[in-house]
This record gives C-alpha cells, structure tokens and sequence, in this order.
C-alpha cells in the first residue's frame, strides 16, 4: 500500500503547476488525504486537505488559499493539487499523505501512509 506523487518542476513566478498523488491501491471510503510541502530545516506544513468519501469537503491553509486547489479523480483514484500563482516561497519538497479517518478527525489523528515526495521549485 503506497502513494505515489508525480508532477513535481520547476516553474517561473506566477505560473501553474498540478501535481497528483496516486492512491490506487487504498480501500478509498473514509479516507482524508493531504498535501503537505517541507522545506530544508523547516517542519512539515499541510497545505490542503481533503475527504475523499465524497461531497466537496477541503481545507487550505492561509499561504494557499486561493491559489491552490485540492481535487480528486474519484474512479482513478488520485488526488491532485493545482497550484496557481506560484510564488518563490512555494518552493518545497511535496508530500501526499493519507489516513482512514472521518474528516472530523482529519488533521487530528495520525497520518498513516506518505508517498515518497516531488520537488517544486519556483523561480
């Protein structure tokens, strides 16, 4: 059972980026998923949240919300962040990450399951 990130570049200031994470092999009811980024020296930050049991459940931190956008190809079996208006400050490593909880326990409870990461870098 993995996460599979990909879509991860490089990108100038202001442009657009969609990265994907792949869930294909989850039982995908009652799942929340998230995005988190790290960079060098600094903690882990989760920048969008989703519930992937349907309905239109997300959350975004303040430094991301609306630019970025949290969705998921429920059939496929990924989620996706759309990430607009790129700034250097959004140059980090990203994780996707999962857990079988209910949303209200989303953020809360411990994440289960990391995908490996993909660098973005904004220039």
């Amino acid at each position: 059972v993995q996460l599979v990130e990909s879509g991860g570049g490089s990108v100038q200031a202001g442009g657009s980026l969609r990265i994907s994470c792949s869930a294909s092999m989850f039982t995908y009811s009652r799942l929340c998923m998230a995005w988190f980024r790290q960079t060098p020296g600094k903690e882990r930050e989760v920048v969008a949240s989703l519930d992937s049991d349907g309905g239109d459940l997300t959350w975004y931190a303040d430094s991301v919300n609306g630019r970025f956008n949290i969705t998921k190809d429920g059939g496929r079996k990924i989620v996706y962040l759309q990430m607009n208006n790129l700034r250097p400050d959004d140059t980090a490593v990203y994780y996707c990450a999962a857990a079988h909880v209910t949303w209200a326990q989303c953020g809360k409870a411990p994440w289960e399951y990391w995908g490996q990461g993909t660098q973005v870098t904004v220039s």
